[in-house]
Parts: C-alpha cells; structure tokens; sequence
C-alpha cells in the first residue's frame, strides 16, 4: 500500500498519466477521431473499389461498341429509341408483379 502511495506522489509517474490521459481523449488525434477517420477511409476504399469496377466495365462496353457497329446500332435502338427513317417504333412495357 505504501509502495503505491509513494508511486502516486512521483511527480514523472503523475506527469506521464497526465500526458497520457490528454492525448487518449482532449488531443486532437484521440482515440475517438481515429475510430472515425478508420471508418471513413474504409468506406472510401469500398467507394474506390466499386468506382473502379463500375469503370472497367464501362470501357469493356465502349470497346465492344466501337469494335462492332451491329452492337452500336443494339444499344442506340435500345437504349435511346432511335430508329431508321423508314420504321415505327412501339414501347411495349411490361406490367411490374407484385
């Protein structure tokens, strides 16, 4: 009990509590903050990795459109209702299941 006493009134052991308390939770870096900044830069990584998925796809799609003028003619046809001058196109939609 003594020997835990005297450790209490060691001013470098009081001092290094101290600093230690300060920079677990008033520093600007505490531990909280780096929780979050951990989580942010997680979400980011997900972010990227979709992004850089969604990207490979889109030029895997560009070249093929590029490389093959039946395909472009496919995509303007369906994704932009084009048509050639001597055609009618009709939009038939499909009722939703619920």
């Amino acid at each position: 009990m003594k020997r835990l006493f005297n450790l209490f009134r060691n001013k470098y052991f009081l001092v290094a509590i101290a600093f230690v308390v300060f920079m677990i939770f008033f520093d600007k870096n505490d531990l909280f903050s780096q929780y979050q900044y951990y989580q942010q830069v997680s979400k980011l990584k997900q972010e990227r990795d979709f992004y850089q998925k969604e990207t490979a796809k889109v030029y895997k799609d560009l070249n093929e459109l590029d490389s093959n003028p039946k395909e472009l003619e496919k995509f303007a046809r369906e994704k932009y209702l084009m048509k050639k001058d001597n055609e009618d196109v009709y939009v038939i939609v499909q009722p939703k299941k619920d």
